[in-house]
């Protein structure tokens, strides 16, 4: 199929397929005239992408994984990105949260009613 093709099927952009190309993530075939072409597998592979990317993973991790069928298919090394990736995403959390919290106390101060 091709990337017009592609992106009808899974709902991505065009641009977003080039860019996953670009990354690693997705590796058409080229026609003579260098066109792209992708295979019926191809759909499966971005939606796994998008699901990957929907959970806060960078395409840099991401090309670092590749799909399984089954936990036993997973490797050490994706386990390693995959938990090198959630600490990360839980430190940018925490980071965040206490930024609410002292958000949350200026909101507070400001709508304390004045003492008299």
């Amino acid at each position: 199929m091709r990337i017009g093709e592609l992106a009808e099927a899974t709902g991505a952009t065009v641009r977003a397929l080039r860019y996953y190309e670009e990354q690693g993530l997705l590796h058409p075939e080229r026609t003579a005239s260098g066109q792209r072409v992708y295979t019926d597998d191809a759909v499966a592979q971005v939606h796994w992408i998008r699901a990957l990317l929907a959970t806060g993973l960078p395409s840099r991790a991401i090309a670092k994984l590749r799909r399984c069928n089954s936990v036993d298919e997973v490797t050490p090394e994706q386990r390693a990105v995959l938990h090198a990736e959630h600490a990360r995403i839980e430190a940018e959390y925490q980071a965040a949260a206490a930024v609410r919290d002292r958000f949350a106390a200026v909101l507070a101060f400001i709508d304390e009613p004045p003492v008299r």
